[in-house]
């Protein structure tokens, strides 16, 4: 239990969640070691091509040997198999897109943190009741701060994170916290391709550090 509650502190402390896939093993490195120096010590690496697991074993081992204190979150995760994949390869935690039942069967199995996707209220109450602490609001462009902000005081003991459609933006990061959410999970729209293909890792430092700031900002 110990662990699954340092990484909900750690990742309601920090606000953001960075998340990306890139098929290219030293570009993945560059980006963790760039996420880090600009103070993340949690990301979510999604399993979304047949370079994933490798990768992801590689940005584990980089993690252990010189990224001290940063925890390594996998997601995409759609099934039981590719869930217990990434346990064995070193996953901190566990994110879905939806509420996958096998999925949290095998994390419960570890004693580990998994994160469902969920977009009705009914897949909200499900996942509470298969024992969630913490749910992924998704697609968070498709639903908007709105409709968290309406069923909020329906869900007291749950945490929310919105990922997809965050935009790197004071007002929209704004309107989610004060919706409730205690963390914005943000892919394309900080880790964008741009960066990733030309490998603009400065960038991408000071682009998280203005995430970061706007969330502590929204937070107080």
């Amino acid at each position: 239990m110990e662990k699954k509650s340092e990484l909900l502190k750690l990742i309601q402390e920090q606000g953001v969640l960075p998340l990306y896939f890139n098929k290219d093993k030293e570009v993945c490195l560059d980006l963790l070691k760039a996420l880090y120096s600009a103070g993340i010590r949690s990301v979510e690496f999604t399993n979304r091509g047949e370079a994933a697991l490798e990768n992801f074993k590689a940005m584990r081992a980089l993690c252990d040997t010189e990224l001290k204190g940063m925890t390594l979150g996998i997601g995409t995760i759609k099934d039981a198999a590719a869930t217990q994949t990434f346990i064995d390869a070193g996953a901190d935690y566990i994110i879905s897109p939806g509420l996958v039942e096998d999925v949290a069967e095998v994390a419960d199995k570890h004693n580990m943190l998994w994160v469902p996707g969920c977009m009705t209220p009914t897949e909200i109450i499900k996942a509470e009741k298969m024992g969630a602490k913490f749910v992924k609001l998704f697609p968070g462009d498709s639903l908007k701060p709105q409709f968290l902000a309406g069923i909020r005081s329906l869900f007291p003991d749950l945490l929310f994170m919105p990922t997809g459609g965050v935009d790197l933006d004071e007002a929209n990061i704004s309107a989610w916290f004060k919706a409730g959410v205690c963390a914005v999970g943000m892919g394309s729209k900080l880790v964008s391709k741009d960066i990733m293909d030309n490998k603009k890792y400065d960038e991408l430092v000071t682009l998280t550090k203005k995430a970061v700031e706007i969330v502590q900002s929204c937070k107080k």
